[in-house]
This record gives C-alpha cells, structure tokens and sequence, in this order.
C-alpha cells in the first residue's frame, strides 16, 4: 500500500514538472508556471494518472476515467438552446480519452474525496506545485439566488491567465474545452476527479441536470476569478498556450491514433 501510494505521488509529480519545464521553450514563464504538453504521453509514469487504479478508503479501487470522461460535443443543440446541463453527445458518440485531454493540457487526476482532509497525496500535489490557498465551494439551487443565471454566467466562453485547478469532492458538473481545431470536448468531472485546467485555453463551465456540486479550488496566490471573455486572443497567456499546443502537435499525430 505504502509503495503503491509513493509511486502515485512520483508519477503525480513528475507529469506536472515534465509539463512545466516544456512550456519555457513557449513563450513568456508565468508566475507558478502554467501547464504546457508537448510530451504528451511519453511522460514517465503517466499511466498511473490517467486509467490506472489508485487505492481508496475501504480498499476500492476506481480508475481516473471512471470519475473523468470526455467526448465531443454535439455544438448545434446548445446553438439552439438546448439545456446546457444535458450531456450532448454526438450521434454516433465520440469519446476523447485522457490522452488527449493531456495534448491539450488538461490533467486529469484521481484523488481520495472521502478523505480529503487527511490524504497525503494532495497535500504532497499542493506543496509541490505551490497551490498555498484553497477553498471549497457547493453550487446548489438552494445555496446560490438567482441559480439559473449564474450558470449561464458560468457557460460564457473565456480563458483565465492562471492555471484552473478543480478537485471534485462531491457531487458532478462539466467541464467544455477548445481542442486544437477550435472543436468543443466536454470533460465530465464526478467525484474524486480533479483536473488542472491551463492558463489561455478558451473554457466554460456547467453544472449538470443534478445541479450539485461541491468542489475545492486551489490556487498559488490569492484566489483569481478573472475571466476574460472570448476573444482575447492577444494575452500573453493565450499566445503562449497556443504556442505549446503547436509546438507538440506534429509528435502527437505521430504518437496516436484515435
């Protein structure tokens, strides 16, 4: 067990790392350095975030994809005002795996939500990465005034010059992220899913028809919920993310076949 929990911890690590350092051959350096991707999967230890089993309270074991899934999106039914909260599969369905969310710089982890406050491996995650503030939040008709338009609030296309860091600890709503062909993914995010999320990615977000979710929000400074709306094409964070997607996309055609 303790070995196991070691080896999560070193693969956790050195996915974040791998990534970080890349991204200073992309352009300008952050202030805690956003994500960058080009390696993709040939990252040491990547297996044991995205797929494999990691130990639970109770010896349960569940797979990062069983608490984060992602699949294109059928864009025409929320473009004729569909509810936002439905799934919006494609027809026939295309399921994204996590190794692509990787390329497009979203990683994807698998985390103790019961034990939250006492789980080693978060606490390692959050020293590492210097994510010194957090604070958790429940979205919830009957905890927010005027529920249904924040959520369309939340739905707006916008990018964050700060890396989004989103540990779901109970309950379920939805990530929508641009891929590099401007493509919408949705990421499903359930509880004991967290996902970092890169500074300049084009993003929304929703709850979905279960309306509830209760998540922790991490951040390396003092919380920052700046959004700016599409298009702002010309910060320095889109420009640089843009520049790690383009710089790794010929090595990830190579790499994969989806």
């Amino acid at each position: 067990m303790a070995a196991k929990k070691l080896l999560f911890i070193l693969s956790v690590l050195a996915t974040l790392v791998a990534l970080e350092t890349t991204y200073a051959h992309c352009g300008e350096s952050s202030t805690h350095g956003e994500l960058h991707f080009s390696h993709g999967l040939s990252l040491p230890g990547l297996d044991s975030c995205h797929g494999a089993d990691t130990d639970l309270a109770g010896g349960m074991k569940i797979g990062v994809d069983d608490v984060v899934k992602a699949w294109y999106m059928d864009d025409v039914a929320v473009a004729e005002n569909e509810d936002q909260r439905l799934p919006h599969h494609r027809q026939p369905d295309e399921a994204v795996p996590l190794a692509k969310l990787l390329d497009l710089g979203i990683v994807a982890l698998r985390l103790d939500a019961e034990n939250h406050e006492r789980d080693e491996n978060l606490t390692t995650m959050r020293q590492e990465r210097g994510y010194l503030h957090m604070d958790i939040i429940e979205l919830t008709p009957e905890k927010m005034p005027n529920y249904e338009a924040m959520i369309k609030r939340f739905f707006e296309e916008h990018l964050h010059t700060d890396e989004e860091v989103r540990y779901c600890l109970d309950g379920s709503g939805y990530f929508d992220v641009r891929d590099e062909d401007d493509q919408w993914v949705r990421v499903s995010l359930s509880k004991g899913g967290l996902i970092v999320v890169p500074a300049g990615i084009y993003h929304r977000f929703t709850l979905d028809s279960n309306n509830y979710i209760k998540a922790m929000r991490l951040f390396s400074g003092g919380p920052d919920w700046t959004a700016y709306n599409r298009p702002h094409d010309h910060l320095p964070a889109r420009k640089n993310y843009l520049a790690a997607l383009h710089s790794g996309r010929g090595s990830q055609q190579d790499r994969h076949s989806y």
